[in-house]
């Protein structure tokens, strides 16, 4: 079974998480990546636990089915190196400031002019059309700037970044579809395209598409921010011993859910009758489902709610994932062997495909480790690659 990105190579010039977490999905997919690394290496290769230098844990969670290629681009010999392998590529991807990677001379006029059918991919913090324009950016910076920090400010009493690499990741998601729809249109017109997913954008896109609320309306009907989930009940429930994940969302499950439990009268509560009300009603609504829920122990809730089709879910701390029945059965943890690492586990492609399949093509790789062999692929004989490692302009 074939990969549905099978044939592609991407050049990736990303560190950290934003775009490695990108092309690494984009490898799952069936992508040949080529990871050029300068000789310092991506930075996570030194971030968490690890057996041996430059492999830590954070580095070996993004950089499956890659490549690396290891040049110095400050010289002219390595440049060349990273041209030909433009000539044989299909997306170039990067994470540098904009400015930046024009004085190495690998802007998008650039790359494109050289490779018109390339898909130019500029992951920045900002986009360039705006005065914030070349500032770096972390996700730290993008989680307080596009609000989702002050968004905690209720519950937490002071704005608080999410406990997560949050923005990165969602925008190395909104990277891999930008990338997969600019390859369907080179598909349709034989023609590459510059795209830049702008870090700042994409997450103000994402936080305010339920926050912006009443101000879809001009002039606004409400101040932003959607009430149920900034409810401070919003929460897992306590139950008589332990806690439960319950959302009786629609109306029918409200209705279903509020008889079993024994107080009917309160499906037609003019406060709860109908989405509407429940919604603008949140805070007591989540008060009296937190009552009810405090009254029964997690597993009798679990008999009730899994025979009336209610949502519900255990609390699951990050320790308790890999033993969860569910993920177990699907082979969400992957082990496999890393010929230097030992055995190592991996969350799976999440994806199904019907009529393809995702790879496991290569493990997260040494700095380096593919030098020679992605120059051979460019076309150096051994003897020019053997110059290059002796000059520092390629490491392998």
């Amino acid at each position: 079974m074939s990969a549905p990105m099978e044939g592609i190579r991407v050049l990736d010039l990303t560190s950290v998480l934003f775009g490695p977490y990108c092309t690494m999905l984009l490898g799952d997919m069936g992508a040949d990546v080529v990871k050029i690394e300068a000789p310092a290496g991506d930075t996570t290769r030194k971030i968490g636990p690890g057996h041996n230098p430059g492999m830590a844990a954070f580095f070996l969670l993004c950089n499956r089915n890659k490549r690396s290629i290891c040049l110095d681009l400050k010289h002219e010999e390595a440049r060349e190196a990273l041209w030909r392998l433009v000539d044989t590529a299909d997306v170039f991807i990067h994470s540098i400031r904009p400015q930046a990677i024009r004085r190495l001379g690998f802007g998008p006029d650039a790359v494109r002019a050289r490779n018109p059918r390339i898909v130019y991919a500029g992951l920045h913090g900002f986009s360039e059309q705006g005065p914030y324009a070349g500032r770096p950016a972390y996700d730290d910076i993008i989680q307080g700037g596009s609000g989702l920090a002050a968004l905690m400010e209720p519950l937490a009493g002071e704005p608080r970044f999410t406990p997560m690499v949050a923005a990165d990741k969602t925008c190395g998601l909104m990277a891999t579809w930008a990338v997969a729809a600019a390859l369907l249109h080179r598909e349709r017109t034989g023609e590459g395209q510059f795209v830049e997913v702008p870090m700042f954008e994409a997450m103000a896109h994402f936080n305010t598409m339920e926050h912006l609320y009443g101000h879809v309306f001009d002039p606004p009907l409400t101040p932003m921010g959607y009430p149920r989930v900034l409810a401070g009940w919003r929460k897992p429930y306590p139950t008589a011993d332990g806690h439960l994940n319950v959302l009786a969302y629609n109306d029918g499950q409200w209705r279903r859910f509020v008889e079993a439990a024994g107080r009917p009268e309160l499906a037609d509560d003019p406060l709860y009758a109908g989405i509407g009300a429940r919604t603008e009603n949140v805070e007591k609504l989540y008060a009296v489902v937190g009552e009810i829920l405090a009254t029964r122990t997690t597993e009798e809730w679990v008999e009730l709610l899994e025979r009336l089709e209610i949502p519900y879910m255990r609390v699951n701390a990050m320790g308790d994932l890999p033993d969860d029945p569910h993920l177990k059965a699907v082979g969400f943890f992957r082990r496999m062997d890393h010929p230097s690492e030992g055995p190592i586990v991996q969350p799976d492609f999440p994806v199904r495909f019907g009529k393809s399949g995702h790879v496991y093509a290569h493990h997260p790789p040494r700095l380096g480790q593919h030098t020679a062999e992605l120059l051979a692929e460019a076309g150096y004989g051994a003897d020019e690659i053997d110059a290059l490692l002796a000059t520092g302009a390629a490491v392998g």
